[in-house]
């Protein structure tokens, strides 16, 4: 009587085991976060030349808040880049009159070069034309022509000489003002591209996470009229309609964790909601663990089908690979 007992309580356990192992055919649970398929990130900008320091938050969008492609997500203190903007402007039209009247003096200096060496000129033609008549002159006549066409000459040849000198002199003196101008229009350039960074546009449609930072010893997000950093992280504009998840895959595991597998995805937030999730990629190069060199993990990213509101990033999730 006691064996027929236990051998139908051993095959209830055995039926009831085989049955919960039926239920739940579960290969491998891994561990992640959730993260978007489509983001920008929005950094504070890097500003180029000189007084390109730390800016100051003026406007900002607030965390959660629903953009579209062109809104305003956040603007910066554009008051010193727009003055620099409009001296380097001034200082750029100051070099363009300075070269133009420096091209007008020039080209008057040039016409009084040309005319006085066409009277030398003339003078050469004309003492020409007097030696051509030394024949029917006296010889100390004839002398003083010879003289005075040599004196013309020379002359002439002194102003073609002193004429190309005061030529290059007058290009390099055009140059260096050219050079002083294209200097102060790159300035100029520099800090209107500055002013434009300084308000930073979204690129797509999508809700706004703002990013947390390290400030007075605490950590928390930045907000208006902080002083940040340049490159520092402001927040980050999500698509929330297409989300995955981010794991890490132990050695142990990877032969069970295959591109295509399905997957169940929980989130640790929200445990009674279940996704369905695909293994999309998983690196092909093993990472060393934070805590021993010996344990390598795998990432690897699966897909979650759908969308839902719940779906944010950085939550925790659970994904239970199936058989």
């Amino acid at each position: 009587m006691m064996t027929n007992v236990r051998c139908t309580i051993a095959a209830v356990l055995l039926a009831i085991c085989s049955s919960s192992r039926a239920d739940s055919p579960i290969a491998v649970r891994l561990h992640g976060t959730v993260e978007p398929v489509h983001s920008y990130p929005v950094l504070a900008p890097r500003l180029t030349g000189s007084g390109a320091n730390s800016v100051v938050i003026v406007r900002l969008a607030p965390a959660g808040a629903q953009v579209r492609k062109g809104d305003l997500l956040v603007e910066f203190d554009r008051q010193a880049q727009e003055k620099n903007a409009n001296d380097r402007q001034a200082e750029y039209r100051d070099f363009v009159e300075q070269i133009a009247k420096k091209r007008a003096d020039q080209s008057a200096a040039r016409a009084h070069d040309d005319m006085t060496i066409s009277v030398a000129e003339n003078a050469v033609k004309a003492a020409d034309i007097d030696v051509s008549t030394n024949e029917v002159r006296a010889r100390i006549d004839a002398e003083k022509n010879l003289l005075a066409l040599e004196e013309a000459r020379a002359q002439l040849a002194q102003l073609k000489k002193t004429a190309a000198l005061r030529r290059r002199a007058e290009a390099a003196d055009l140059r260096i003002l050219e050079i002083q101008r294209d200097r102060a229009q790159n300035a100029w350039r520099h800090a209107q591209r500055n002013a434009e960074k300084l308000r930073i546009v979204s690129p797509l449609d999508g809700m706004v996470v703002l990013k947390t930072t390290w400030k007075n010893g605490v950590f928390g997000e930045v907000q208006e009229g902080e002083d940040v950093r340049p490159g520092a992280a402001i927040m980050d504009v999500v698509d929330p309609s297409a989300m995955r998840v981010r794991v890490r895959v132990n050695q142990a595991d990877v032969e069970r964790v295959r591109p295509g597998a399905a997957a169940r995805i929980t989130l640790d937030s929200y445990p009674d909601r279940e996704f369905h999730g695909t293994l999309e990629q998983m690196s092909p190069i093993a990472s060393t663990s934070a805590l021993s060199a010996r344990v390598r993990t795998f990432v690897a990213i699966f897909s979650i089908e759908g969308s839902d509101p719940h779906l944010l990033p950085d939550l925790a999730a659970a994904v239970d690979i199936t058989k």
